[in-house]
């Protein structure tokens, strides 16, 4: 992230415009106008009609000199010469224009410059009125609503100012139309991305929001941001259920409580310590889905302390290579684990004892020993990991509520007939299972009943070949007498009685 880029420009930044170049497209010559607000600057295209149909408007509106925009010529009005000369006069008389307007550029003006795209003002401007026309439907349908980091750092800055919510005379356009629409909504979406912003300069990445100005939000979904650029967020904790966050974040600490940077120590509220804390943290009481797929996450950090209500867990696509701290998460039931790196699962059960669902593809996994007591497990994905012996199944074979196996792109899938010898380790629950996604069939039963009867067999003859070594007969030491009974063949040893 490049932080170092310069900062969206402030609503009062100095406006300045350059026309830098022109291009023939068809028969009309398009001018290409640079415009700069504070350090930040975007390019947009216009031909000669365009800046006609925008002067007749301002002549009318505001009472606009219909001498200032130079004047059209017929003949000869793409030459070279004749375009050089016009390209100064344009850039004359959007200057003189910006200069009049200072403060508040009328929205003809603004539409013209893209200032409605990449200019706090305009931005801001733009959303209001969209909200006052539409906020209502929206927030009746119910529908996610999509807002950009440009978007929010917009309003974030204008909330800032010291000055009226109106302050262009546009009753349309009034800030409170988007806060009384935030302080309603229910589901937001906010997508970022990783290069400028259309043909500006602007990079989302380094732009703060504020998301305190939402108080009713249920879901909220954040990708492609910086953590670092994401305010207010603890401010959703008392209505917000899901939450995801992608591309986002290298820790979970970051997001889950951001303000742990503040404090040497801190506890989740309502928990009982003998040591010394800085802070109580109030946890998410309502959060019961978190999606942290796809981030950059090393580990599972106690800042899993704070969403004990918390049953759908997706840390999937990231870099984990133990499973720890889960064991705060009480009411935990969906666990997405796939494509990180972990190798090894020992004793999971003290950290999922209620897991219902758990996907572990994608990993480095060899055994499977740790699973043997997940006893509520109903769906278990082990597909493309590195799980070669059969004989590792025993370990989940016993398990009492599976029900769906996954195993595909495993190096044990070679083995001829690995579906039916990995059904049989579930004994007389193989026709329960599921296995990468195919019922068991008939056929497969029949084969598993097979198997079963040879390992039984092979059972009773290593039982039988055990029993021989333990009573193999030896001559009895002087004086004893021997006594075999019973149907084990029990060894005695009685001393001879003496004469």
């Amino acid at each position: 992230v490049k932080m170092d880029a310069p900062h969206l420009p402030e609503p009062c930044a100095e406006k300045r415009v350059r026309i830098i170049g022109s291009e023939l497209v068809e028969s009309y010559t398009v001018y290409i106008i640079e415009v700069n607000v504070g350090d930040h600057s975007w390019t947009v295209k216009h031909r000669y009609s365009d800046f006609h149909e925008l002067h007749e408007k301002l002549t009318v509106e505001k009472k606009i000199d219909k001498h200032l925009l130079p004047p059209k010529k017929i003949i000869g009005k793409n030459s070279k010469s004749l375009v050089e000369k016009r390209q100064k006069e344009l850039e004359v008389y959007l200057q003189t224009l910006l200069n009049r307007f200072p403060v508040s550029t009328p929205k003809v003006l603004s539409n013209f410059l893209l200032f409605h795209l990449y200019e706090i003002n305009g931005i801001a401007a733009a959303l209001a009125e969209e909200l006052f026309h539409k906020g209502e439907q929206l927030l009746a349908a119910g529908e996610v609503f999509l807002l950009r980091p440009l978007q929010l750092y917009a309003v974030t800055q204008q909330l800032k100012l010291a000055k009226p919510t109106c302050a262009n005379g546009d009753a349309k356009a009034d800030l409170g139309h988007i806060l009384d629409f935030t302080c309603r909504l229910k589901y937001l979406k906010i997508p970022g991305m990783k290069a400028a912003v259309g043909t500006s300069n602007i990079e989302e990445q380094s732009l703060p929001f504020d998301l305190s100005i939402f108080k009713s939000l249920l879901q909220i979904e954040i990708s492609d941001c910086d953590a670092g650029q994401i305010k207010g967020l603890p401010s959703l904790k008392p209505t917000l259920a899901t939450l995801s966050i992608h591309l986002s974040a290298s820790s979970m600490k970051e997001i889950l409580v951001p303000e742990a940077s503040e404090f040497a120590q801190w506890e989740p509220e309502g928990v009982d310590t003998d040591c010394p804390v800085t802070a109580i943290i109030p946890t998410w009481k309502m959060l019961t889905t978190l999606d942290m797929s796809r981030n950059f996450i090393r580990c599972i950090d106690e800042s899993v302390k704070l969403i004990p209500e918390v049953e759908f867990l997706d840390l999937s696509y990231n870099e984990l290579s133990l499973v720890e701290n889960l064991q705060h998460l009480y009411n935990l039931v969906h666990l997405d684990l796939s494509f990180n790196k972990l190798t090894v699962l020992e004793a999971v059960h003290t950290k999922l004892g209620n897991i219902k669902t758990l996907n572990l593809s994608g990993n480095q996994l060899e055994t499977l020993s740790g699973l043997s007591k997940l006893y509520s497990l109903v769906n278990l994905d082990l597909s493309s990991n590195r799980l070669a012996q059969l004989d590792e199944i025993k370990n989940i074979g016993t398990l009492p509520c599976l029900e769906k196996l996954s195993l595909a792109d495993n190096p044990m899938c070679i083995i001829p007939d690995y579906r039916t010898k990995v059904l049989a380790q579930f004994c007389d629950r193989a026709s329960e299972v599921c296995l990468n996604g195919t019922t068991t069939t008939e056929k497969e039963l029949d084969t598993v009943e097979v198997l079963k009867a040879i390992q039984k067999a092979k059972e009773a003859k290593d039982r039988m070949a055990n029993n021989d070594k333990k009573t193999q007969v030896v001559a009895p030491p002087p004086g004893h007498t021997l006594i075999v009974t019973g149907y084990h063949r029990q060894v005695t040893w009685l001393q001879s009685c003496c004469v």
